[in-house]
């Protein structure tokens, strides 16, 4: 038996599920693990996630994770098999799906990797869980599965590794060690203040010009806050209030995403955003802003020792593996999650997904999010999964 990974792709990419919403994704991992032989497979796993356990004798535990949530992203990448499913979003409303992250290639990767583990057991001994998890994109996934009993449940690791698709050639990998990747946090701010007519404004506490005064202000948390040797990010991606031109409304609401490469600056940050908020609402006459804080992402962090460990594995199957010099990315993820709850190091790394042919021309890349983001997939598989046996089989004797 043989995987068709590119027919397995190309399925996961044209019905993408939004997080924890993945019961098709995860039907369809389920369905192919059940052809391997040896693997025990557990669905549900915190909501849709699936974990899947081949142990083959005595040796170490690794676990490799994948990430299947898509975004609500209109697709627009004319693709053949171009997503146009549908899914509910946080409020309920009906909003276009894409795989505009590639954890469809993620999903497709873990599974060729187990396909050729379970091909190959006279060579290798220890224990592989590969974990299947939801909701990456509101980084709540880990979380929700090492609640619903991770750890406890199943074979405890010695190492967790993980790789995630870039907008860079195909056939490139970059290992990185120490900071890799950012932390996260998602803030609502809500400014209540007094409604009116249009007309009357002076009978009103308006919401809006002190949400928006906000907006402005903090533009300089990162500027005039955070050191130029550092790195932070504050966006305020949404913006909601009133009904129509003529009435004041009571309410503002403002969605704040933030990134930092280190916990310390991380805390500033949320400070900042906590006393600028509130300062705002006491210059606009309206009462303390409500603060709603998600729980978000710590950084993550590869361990140095078992990076030059994956690095040296995975370069002796794939020419173009790097070390990632570069260092920290400020995008998120919450698979470090996983390793912290497990009490173990972790190794993630980023393999290419794009033709090389885009840099040769100087065309513009899509990157992560982008709704033109369209991995080769034909030439992408095969190096992901040489890529996460290579990085497996460094641990497996």
């Amino acid at each position: 038996m043989t995987f068709d990974l590119l027919a397995i792709y190309q399925d996961l990419h044209a019905h993408p599920e939004l997080g924890f919403q993945e019961t098709r994704t995860a039907g369809v991992i389920a369905e192919r693990l059940a052809e391997l032989s040896g693997v025990e497979v557990t669905t549900g796993v915190g909501g849709t996630g699936v974990v899947a356990v081949l142990t083959n004798g005595e040796g170490p535990t690794i676990w490799l994770r994948a990430d299947m949530d898509g975004l609500p992203v209109q697709e627009r990448t004319g693709l053949p098999y171009a997503s146009e499913h549908t899914g509910q979003d946080e409020s309920g409303a009906t909003v276009a799906t894409m795989h505009a992250c590639g954890h469809d290639i993620h999903v497709t990767w873990l599974l060729g990797t187990l396909e050729r583990l379970v091909a190959t057991t006279d060579e290798w001994h220890g224990t592989v869980v590969a974990v299947f998890q939801p909701a990456e994109e509101v980084i709540s996934g880990a979380r929700a599965m090492i609640d619903d009993g991770l750890v406890e449940r199943f074979p405890q690791p010695d190492v967790v590794l993980g790789q995630h698709s870039a907008p860079a050639p195909v056939g490139t990998v970059a290992v990185g060690s120490g900071p890799v990747m950012a932390s996260s946090d998602r803030l609502t701010v809500t400014f209540t203040g007094r409604g009116a007519h249009g007309s009357a404004p002076q009978a009103s506490l308006d919401p809006i010009v002190t949400a928006a005064s906000a907006v402005v202000r903090l533009q300089t948390v990162v500027a005039r806050e955070v050191a130029p040797s550092d790195a932070g990010v504050v966006t305020v991606g949404s913006f909601h209030s009133g009904t129509r031109a003529n009435i004041i409304p009571d309410q503002a609401v403002i969605e704040i995403s933030t990134r930092a490469r280190n916990e310390e600056t991380r805390a500033r940050i949320i400070s900042s955003i906590e006393r600028i908020v509130r300062a705002e609402s006491e210059a606009g006459g309206l009462p303390a802003p409500t603060i709603e804080r998600s729980p978000g992402a710590d950084v993550l962090v590869n361990d140095p020792e078992q990076a030059a460990k994956v690095l040296a594995a995975v370069g002796a199957a794939v020419p173009n593996a790097i070390d990632l010099e570069s260092g920290l990315a400020m995008a998120s993820e919450d698979v470090g999650q996983l390793a912290t709850a497990a009490g173990v190091p972790i190794v993630y790394w980023f393999t290419g997904i794009t033709d090389p042919e885009l840099f040769r021309t100087g065309r513009d890349i899509p990157s992560n999010h982008s709704p033109f983001y369209a991995p080769q997939a034909e030439t992408a598989i095969p190096v992901g999964v040489d890529a996460a046996v290579a990085a497996a089989r460094a641990y497996l004797a």
